[in-house]
């Protein structure tokens, strides 16, 4: 059952949240510090009340367990929403970020020296395919909407480029700290909202080197036009508006994420969050009519079929840690 409400959550909050996290970056683009600054900041203070109790209850899991993986939570978050600056549409972000499972599949082989079939391998290769077709046409239309002039095409495709190589990062980040993950979780037993609460709190401090940024940004958010919002009738700027639904979405995404991670394995997480980015990506192209070829389309395609294929979808999200698992045993 518990799998089942985090399934819920996942795709109830991280869908709705891409809504409000592109009516922010539509309008202020390089707004990506004060975004994941405040969705910390909530989720901590959050935690500290209730999980932490105040600060008097003791952590099951070693502070420097946690050190280490709030690292990476931390600089996957700051790379995912600084690539937004760099080019980055968002169609193409949650695009990119759903090779996790290619991220998943080649650390799992390094790391773990986990072996799989042919029919895994497969689907792997077709997701690459896809993410490949998307990324290219992406980059077409990056030098094709630029200027006439070609110094200034190139240099809108160099932004592009290195936006690229930042979602790349971030994803083999993001599948290391899952298999980081899910290894404490097998040695120190399941907690969810311990996790949830130092990933976010820890790491609070590295938001002094953004500080500049962030009040730059509050600035510009209190200069935006004022909106009444319904049923309480308060009247606040715009943007503060939209930050604070994108703040209470990503709250509830990231619980039933880190739900999902006690209950079943990492490539299960994995592949419900691809489903989700799946999804998401329906919404962001309906909803804001983002640009789409053909291509786009084949390739999104590719994706999804690759990643049912991976994974037998609903028979995983029954499978929990402590049964035994079909796949990746071969050694």
């Amino acid at each position: 059952m518990r799998p089942a409400i985090a399934v819920g959550l996942v795709f109830a909050g991280c869908c709705s949240n891409v809504i409000f996290l592109e009516l922010l970056a539509r309008k202020h683009p390089g707004c990506g510090n004060i975004v994941t600054f405040a969705q910390f900041l909530f989720i901590a203070v959050e935690g500290f009340l209730f999980e932490a109790d105040l600060g008097r209850k003791r952590p099951a899991i070693p502070i420097r367990y946690y050190a280490v993986m709030v690292t990476m939570f931390f600089t996957v978050s700051v790379v995912n929403n600084y690539a937004l600056n760099l080019n980055i549409a968002m169609p193409l972000h949650m695009i990119f970020r759903s090779g996790s499972l290619i991220a998943n599949m080649i650390l799992g082989i390094i790391i773990l020296k986990k072996r799989y079939s042919i029919f895994k391998y497969t689907s792997i290769a077709l997701v690459s395919v896809g993410i490949f077709i998307c990324t290219f046409m992406s980059a077409k239309q990056v030098t094709s909407q630029s200027s006439s002039s070609e110094n200034d095409g190139f240099q809108a495709f160099a932004w592009w480029l290195l936006g690229i190589g930042a979602l790349t990062f971030a994803l083999l980040m993001s599948a290391r700290m899952g298999i980081f993950q899910e290894t404490l979780y097998k040695q120190f037993g399941k907690h969810s909202k311990e996790a949830l609460f130092y990933n976010h709190a820890l790491p609070l401090p590295g938001f002094i080197f953004l500080a500049s940024d962030i009040y730059d940004h509050a600035v510009l958010f209190n200069k935006s036009e004022l909106y009444q919002v319904p049923v309480v009738g308060v009247t606040v700027p715009i943007m503060w508006f939209y930050l604070l639904m994108n703040v209470f979405t990503q709250y509830v995404c990231i619980r039933g994420v880190f739900i999902l991670t006690t209950e079943c394995a990492s490539l299960t997480v994995t592949l419900v969050v691809t489903l989700r980015k799946f999804v998401s990506l329906i919404f962001s192209i309906l909803y804001f009519q983002n640009p789409f070829t053909l291509w786009h389309w084949l390739g999104t395609l590719f994706v999804f079929i690759g990643t049912l294929m991976y994974t037998e979808v609903w028979n995983n999200l029954g499978t929990t840690k402590s049964q035994p698992q079909k796949e990746d045993k071969k050694n």
